[in-house]
This record gives structure tokens, sequence and C-alpha cells, in this order.
């Protein structure tokens, strides 16, 4: 048994690299992979679980208190697949590291070999007894998992009834009943398919000449409100149905106009021969723009017209059986026997026919109770108007029932009501059915999309919300295509299948992370990854499954919320997250109550722990807030930090990175319980302590490749090390310092650091301008960009590729400028917890390098600022003055918006006075600095002036030093194939050698 004081592997190293590879390719998620079993939102990897709980498990063997039988087991267990280690304990740590990451793959995660000897390490490490490995926020499962697969015991539970089901699949029914249950699976699967074959073809009719629809492409629609129009408007963001090279298919139109009728839009696919050729789509950020005669109307007005629609996914018929309105069918996707590839089609009466068939059968369905009582369609209301990441409301889209079309729900309703008939109380195959239909339902919905550049049709859950979606893809449910039935339960048949032999069986729960049923010292490892504060609506999410689940698990003790009886829905009070649009009894859902209800649940984590047993917590928000919110609440839980280690885990080419300083590795923050006897801090210790402390985690993990937002959380990891070790930390005069207090200080030691390695060490030193310093505006630019470094080294400022952009762009977006603007943003927050404690003053900057808005500060990209810099005149008129002055006084020449005015303008507008600031406290009467003088030089770049360049670096380089030093830095810091990269890699080009 490992002692007490003996510390973990994670908490001395960690092979980061090696893991956060797996760990972010994983994510695509290969055949068999278990996390495809239920969608859940920011589940982890299973590499990056395995990996960090076979660390948390292992004692490292350079400590003194190692056990020598564990150092003896591991040389002989590892000698077989590395060769025996090393005589030195630091050999055989290192060799117990390249384990680690060797079995952070994906193919390695069920190979015999490396399963037998992870387990047997682990029972080496623990010969008393194996560890209990407990989750309280277990979520889709991602640690439990891995605690099964690496030989302990596990208890995972969730308040979410959706989650307890995922739990009990991955924990209890699919070890318990192995590869047996594949084979039921799959025969009760292809039964429903044949019925649903048999009785839903008159919904989904083929072709005469054999072909079948895989998919239908709808447009949502509005009446143009313009004076003698009144045409009908598609909603549709694109015109597109195939962009791939060698069979490119999109949709054109004309206008059928007559002086008596209404005018009408006809659609026709064809094959373009330029992207030119293709029309641009209708709505923009819920504008929309009639086909007929251009005028636009507005998203008050598009909002008014679907919300009488009840959201304007289904088609509206006449009394005869003819479509008069709403939904409009733009095309039908099809497949043929013996040929490749997808054909497009526009739309027939006879499908119109079928869908007012689908529409007829849920008129005769929707009286029809259950046995339970329930609606056999979901009528439950959606969360309200302001909930995060729900929109569609404000579309007349209020029960959850009203995202499905009549079609969409006469289908599901099927394939529900054959699962049902498969249903015994604590039946695995049938909670696994359940799990199948959810896939389906996900995709069998109106807010699905249709990718014209993979040819198959995008989920609703591109990311953690429920957007508005205005053309929408139908999936044909009984079609060999993705989204029906048989590619639902037959990945979850490959997942059984491929799951590794001999794993234990694990307990699933729904409990309340604050009041554990397990019993105090129950638990060896409490490794947990709690919900993001304000980051992700679980329980409003998880509703969409929720409501048809439950229909179809009739009597399942869980499919419930125990905790209030009349909630028709998941639980939402007891859920930890922040959302003031919810209340916990008479509190509303705030920062102060999420902190609270956060240090319940760790104190209640510190209970159950034993005493020689260790802690992970997983955090990846990105906002300091969160941050702040988490450590609070695992310190006033009596943690200490011993440990942190970032792992990638999100794909670099996902939308969110390219917006912001966007997260792409989760923080694992290794801890232990702190002595109820700890000592009081000295203030004045700490900070002596900090900033070694931080500077040596930030050379450690730089080497790692860990850049920007993400080494800025991974240091507060072992910043908090210190701070968290004592009961409390006070100042010589007695004071408390506060967790706020502390981070501010953590903050700027990170800052400082960063601008001594990008600018040199007399920058690290200024404050407000010092001997040797280059000016804020410098200083702010640094910080903003080293921030804006991405671990995955994706450039933030450059456009998505258009696959993810197809998938996840939200449609429902009122507001703002058309187009992503330029330069680079990122949260307000954190520019202000960088800049503050530097003495760098955002609204100075404003209007000048910075725009804020929104809570969104944007870097203004280098083009914004030629009249700034260069005056109304501009750079050509500026540079033909210098090119032709015989003797230059370049400086006399530039910046003459610079001088005796208010702060610089941007685009020809006066930026507006920061609040409470009047006209006196905003006028200027600064030099040019060399952020100035560097950006007219790129300008000069830009513009092809090379005469007036020479002239201006000749001037500069006679200056001094600063304008060639910060050229370097921003060089090194502009992300790579952006505009300014290319603009001072060419400018230096010029400077003489």
């Amino acid at each position: 048994m490992i002692p007490k004081e003996c510390k973990r592997l994670a908490e001395v190293d960690f092979p980061i690299a090696v893991v956060s590879k797996h760990s972010a390719t994983e994510k695509a998620g290969p055949k068999g992979y278990p996390n495809m079993l239920h969608l859940w939102w920011a589940r982890r990897p299973l590499a990056a679980c395995r990996a960090m709980l076979l660390a948390l498990l292992w004692p490292d063997p350079c400590d003194s208190k190692c056990p020598e039988e564990f150092k003896q087991e591991a040389r002989a267990v590892l000698a077989p697949m590395q060769g025996r280690p090393g005589p030195n304990d630091e050999d055989l740590r290192e060799a117990l590291l390249r384990f680690i990451g060797d079995f952070a793959n994906w193919d390695r995660s069920a190979d015999p070999v490396y399963l037998d000897a992870s387990r047997a390490l682990v029972k080496a490490a623990h010969s008393d007894e194996l560890p209990l490995v407990v989750d309280p926020f277990a979520g889709g499962g991602s640690i439990p998992l891995e605690a099964l697969r690496v030989g302990c015991e596990t208890f995972a539970s969730d308040l979410n009834p959706v989650a307890c089901l995922i739990l009990k699949g991955i924990l209890e029914d699919i070890p318990r009943s192995g590869r047996i249950l594949a084979t039921k699976l799959s025969q009760t699967g292809a039964e429903i398919k044949a019925d649903a074959e048999k009785k839903l073809a008159k919904f989904y009719p083929s072709e005469p000449d054999g072909a079948w629809p895989i998919a239908y492409l709808w447009a949502r629609t509005v009446r143009c409100e313009a004076p003698n129009c009144g045409a009908e408007i598609p909603l549709m963001r694109s015109f597109w149905l195939c962009k791939k090279p060698n069979r490119k298919r999109a949709l054109k139109y004309r206008v059928i106009q007559s002086d008596s009728e209404t005018p009408q839009v006809e659609f026709e696919v064809f094959e373009p021969d330029a992207d030119s050729e293709v029309p641009n789509g209708t709505v923009t950020r819920a504008k929309a723009t009639c086909l007929c005669c251009n005028r636009v109307l507005t998203p008050e007005r598009v909002r008014a017209h679907l919300a009488e629609q009840k959201g304007g996914a289904d088609t509206v018929f006449d009394a005869e059986g003819k479509r008069a309105a709403g939904a409009t069918l733009l095309a039908v996707v099809e497949i043929k026997a013996g040929e490749q590839g997808k054909f497009y089609r526009v739309a027939e009466q006879r499908d119109y026919e079928a869908v007012w068939r689908a529409q007829s059968h849920v008129k005769w369905l929707a009286p029809q109770q259950l046995e339970n009582g329930l609606s056999v369609i979901p009528n439950e209301s959606l969360p309200p108007i302001g909930t995060l990441g729900f929109r569609v409301q404000r579309y007349g889209i209020w029960e959850w029932g009203d995202l499905f079309t009549a079609r969409q729900k006469a289908a599901l309703s099927f394939l529900l009501s054959k699962t049902r008939s498969h249903w015994r109380i604590g039946d695995p195959k049938a909670r696994l059915l359940a799990m199948a239909f959810s896939r389906v339902a996900m995709s069998d919905m109106s807010c699905t999309r249709w990718n014209a550049v993979a040819e198959k049709m995008q989920h609703t859950f591109g990311r953690q919300a429920l957007p508005m979606v205005w053309d929408f893809a139908e999936v044909v449910p009984i079609a060999n295509a993705p989204g029906n039935w048989k590619s639902g339960y037959e990945l979850i048949t490959d997942i059984v299948t491929k799951w590794p032999n001999n794993t234990g069986i694990g307990q699933a729960q729904l409990a309340d992370a604050c009041d554990s049923p397990l019993s105090s010292d129950a638990a060896g490892v409490w490794f947990t990854d709690p919900p993001y504060y304000d980051a992700v609506p679980y329980a409003d999410l998880s509703d969409f499954f929720f409501v048809w689940l439950k229909r179809g698990l009739n009597g399942e003790p869980f499919m419930r919320d125990i905790f209030d009886p009349v909630n028709p829905l998941t639980p939402k009070a007891l859920e930890i997250v922040q959302d003031e649009t919810k209340q916990a009894g008479e509190r509303k859902k705030d920062k102060a109550w999420f902190e609270e209800r956060m240090a319940t649940a760790f104190t209640e984590g510190r209970r159950i722990l034993k005493d020689d047993g260790v802690g992970c917590v997983v955090f990846a928000h990105k906002t300091t807030e969160g941050w702040e919110a988490l450590l609070s609440g695992m310190i006033k839980g009596g943690w200490t930090i011993t440990g942190s280690w970032p792992i990638a885990t999100e794909m670099a080419s996902r939308l969110r990175a390219r917006d912001s300083a966007a997260l792409a590795t989760s923080v694992h923050l290794v801890c232990r319980p702190r002595p109820e006897n700890a000592a009081t801090g000295d203030w004045s210790e700490v900070l002596r302590e900090l900033p070694k402390r931080v500077g040596d985690w930030m050379e450690r993990l730089q080497k790692e490749h860990i850049r920007g937002a993400d080494l800025v959380f991974a240091c507060i990891g072992p910043a908090l090390e210190i701070f968290s070790r004592y009961s409390k930390v006070e100042t010589a005069e007695g004071t408390e310092v506060t967790l706020a207090e502390y981070l501010l200080k953590v903050w700027e030691v990170v800052g400082r650091s960063a601008l001594e390695q990008v600018l040199g060490t007399a920058e690290a030193q200024a404050r407000n301008g010092g001997a040797g310093a280059l000016e804020e505006d410098a200083r702010l630019t640094a910080l903003f960009l080293w921030t804006l470094q991405s671990t995955n080294d994706e450039v933030t400022e450059t456009a998505s590729d258009e696959a993810e952009n197809e998938e996840t762009k939200d449609d429902d977006e009122e507001g703002g400028s058309k187009g992503k603007p330029k330069g680079f943003s990122l949260i307000f927050d954190v520019a202000r917890r960088f800049a503050q404690p530097l003495g760098i003053h955002l609204p100075e900057w404003e209007g000048r390098i910075i725009e804020t808005k929104k809570g969104i500060v944007r870097l203004l990209a280098v083009s914004e600022r030629a009249e700034q810099l260069f005056g109304r005149e501009g750079t050509q008129t500026v540079a033909e003055r210098i090119e032709q002055a015989a003797a230059v006084d370049v400086q006399g020449m530039l910046f003459p918006e610079l001088e005796q005015r208010t702060a610089p303008r941007i685009g020809g507008k006066r930026r507006r006075a920061a609040q409470g600031a009047g006209a006196d406290e905003l006028r200027t009467n600064r030099e040019p600095t060399t952020l100035d003088r560097v950006h007219a030089a790129m300008l000069l770049q830009a513009g092809g002036r090379s005469n007036a360049l020479r002239a201006l670096i000749k001037a500069e380089q006679e200056r001094g030093s600063d304008f060639l030093r910060l050229a370097n830095a921003l060089s090194a810091l502009y992300p790579r194939n952006s505009e300014e990269k290319r603009l001072v890699d060419a400018m230096l080009l010029a400077v003489p050698r």
C-alpha cells in the first residue's frame, strides 16, 4: 500500500505532449469508441482520463517512501514491452511515464498486454485493497470507464437521469453482459428496422426508377412585406447542395411574375462551372432578403412570421392537400442502386403528398396517451428565453415536440413504440436500444444542417447549444445513410463488441454531488470533471433526449427527477451551474451560489476520501470568473493543490478556437485533503516564492508546446500549490488575504514573465513606463498576441474550413457587422486581468489599438490604423511626399492625426468616450509610439512604397534599437499565415544588414 506521505506520479511528472496528442486526435471518435454510446456535452477524452488515472494511482519511484515491492514489480512488468528499465529510480520513473504515454493511444486501449500490465501495476501499488475511484459529476462516464479498464472499482453518480442512463450502460450493462448483449442488440435492432421499413415506407416513398431518398432539404419561409410583392421568402443560408470538386451541385432560381398573382420562385438543380454562379443565401443574421424584389425583412418581422407557424418547420396544406405555406422542400437527396454518389432533384407534388399523409397520421396520434399517462408526442416546455444556448423560443418553438416536423414525429413515435415493446425494468438490451433511438432523434429533427462539403446531414448538437436553423436536412430513418436507425444500433453494437475483456462491473447511481451516498473514507481516488461555471446548460440540453427516453423506458426508476416529483423534466434546482435565469429555492443561481455549492461538493469529496487518497479536478473554462469560482470552492472545501497538468483535449479545427483565445487544453488539478492543523501562511513569503514557481512552470510547459491562454490557466495550479497549503494567508498586519487578491498577483507574475520572454527584461520590470521599456501600447499588444498563441498552432484570425463552418455556424445572430471582424479577439476580463497589475490602462488605448464590444476586446488590424497614422490623405500621398523630399524629415511627415486632438479615429469616426470621461480627459497630445512607427512601416510595405519604407527604417535605426526590437518580437508573436505576420516579415527584409 502506498504510504500517505509518498507522492503519486501525477504530483511530480506527467507525459503532457504524448497524452495531449492522443487525446486531441481521439475526439474524432474511432469505431467502437465508448463515448459514442450517447451524446454528452464537454466529455473528456478517454486517453486523458486513462493516463491521469494511472499517474494518480502509481507512486513516484523517486520518492523515498515508495514501496520497494512496487519498484520490483514495475521493473518486471515493463521489461517485456520496453526492455528492463535502468538501475536508477529516475530510469524507472521515466519508464512508467513512457508506458502511460503509450497506453494513452486508443489502438492500445484494449491490447491485452497493456491491459494486464496496467492492472498489475495498480495491484502492486495497492496490494491490500484495490482503490475505489469515485466521480460525483460523472456525466458521460469517461473517468469511471477508464477506472474499470485499469482494474479499479468505481462509483459514478450524476444528478441527471440521461447521464445516469449512459453510466448504467458503460459501467454495468455492457461489462456484465458482454458479447451476448451485442448479439441480442443486433438481432432486435434488425427486427425493428424491418418493421420500420414496412410501416414507414408510405412516408418516404421510393422513385419509380428504384432511387431511394436519404434526405429532404427544407427551408422555413416568411412572406415579403414590401408593397406589391408579398412573395414567399425561403430562408436559405446557402444554395449549395454539393461542393465536392469533381461534382459540384447547387440550386438556382427564377422568379415567375404576373400582373394578377403574387410572384413566385422556382428552383432548379444545376452544375456550376464557377462558384460565382451560385446565388447568395437569402438570410443573414436573421434578416431575410426577398428573391423577387430584394427588399429586406427585419429580424423582428422574421421572428413574428415564424412564431405564427410554431417555428415554421412544417408545411401548411390547403383542403385539397396542396402546399399553401410553411416550410418548402428545396431538394431531395437520393441514392441509386449500382451507382456511385448522391443525386439531387427538386421537389415534386408526390413528395408533399407523403408529408401530408404523415401529418394526417400525427393528428390521429397526438391525442393518444401512453400507459403512464404521458402524451405520445413530447409536450413538455422548453426552458425560458434567456437560457444559455437556447434561441428557438423566440421563433414560436415552446414545446420540445415543436422541434420536430410531423413526419419526424411519426417516424420517431413508431421507433420508440418498438423499443418500448422490448422494455423490461433493468433490461440492458432495452436501455441500449433507447440510446440508439437517441442517436436517431438528434438527427431526425428540424435544427439539423446539410453539409455540402461532406454531403451528409450534421446533427443539431455540433456545439453545446440548441440554435435556430433556417434551412434544415430531414434524414430518412429507414434509409442506408447517416442518422438512420440502422447506423444507431450498429454503432452501439460495435462498442459492445470491442469492449475489453475481463473488466470489472462498476456502480452508477442518480445522486447529488453535495450529498454522496458513500460512507466516509470510502474512496482511494476522487477524480471528477465538474460543471464549467456558466459554460454548458447540461440539464436544459439533456431534456431534448429525456422527454423521449422517459416515454420509451417507462418505469425505469432513475428516469425522473427524484428530488422534485412534480418536475416533468431533468433536475435543475440542484444542478451546480451559474445561471441567473433559474432559482435554487429563493436564491438566484449566481456566482456566489455556484461557489457555495461547489465548496459543499468538494467538502463532501474530502469526507469520502481516505487519508492516504488523492484527488483530481479537471477544468477548462476560459474566463477568470469561472476559474475563481472553482478554486474558491476547492479551497473552502479543504483541499490543497499538489500538481497541475494541462492536457490538450480539443481538436485544433474547432470553430471556437478561431474566434478568441479559447482553450485547447483541460487543466488537471491534482489535490490532497488539506490537514486540519494546516498552518497560517505569511503573505510576504508566499509572494517571494510565487515568481520562481510560476517561472519554472512556464518554462516546463513551453517545452511541452503549451502556449497562450492554455499556458496562463495552467500556471494557476502551481501558483495555488503555494496558497492552498495553508489554512489561510495573512499579511504582517494580520489581515487575511483573499483568493481574489492572490490571483491578481498570479496574473501579474505571469504577465511580467511573458513580457520578459517576448520583449526583454526591461519590459518585465517596467510599470507605467520605466527606463528601457517600450510604451504601454507595445506591451499591451505583445501580451495580447502572446495570450492568443495556440497550443494547437492554430491561427485564430483565419477563416474556418467550409465543412466546419457549415456544421456549427449559428444562424440566429442579430446585430453586429457582416462577416468576421479583422484583428484578434480576447475576452475583456482576460485582457483586463493582464493589463491592470502591469499598469496598462485599457481605456487609454480604446479606439487606438483596441476596440471593446459585448465583453470582447479586439486588437485592431494594422490596416484599420491607416487614417490614424497617416491622416486622411492616406498612405500613398504621405509616401509620395517622403519619396520626393530632398531632405527627408520622416517624423514630420508621418502621424498628423496624432497631434493635438481627441483620441484617434478609426474609419473616420471618433471613438466613443469612455463612461464617465469628458472631452478634456480624452484629449491627447501624445508623441507617436514605437508601435505606431512599426505599424506605419507595415502599412508602407502593404502599399508597396519601398523608398518611403527605407527612409522610415533609416530614421528609426538612427533613433535607437526599439523599432527593430519590437518588430522582431511582433514577427514571433503574430499568428502564422496572418496578414500582419506577412507584412512585418516583409518589412524586416528591407532592413539593411
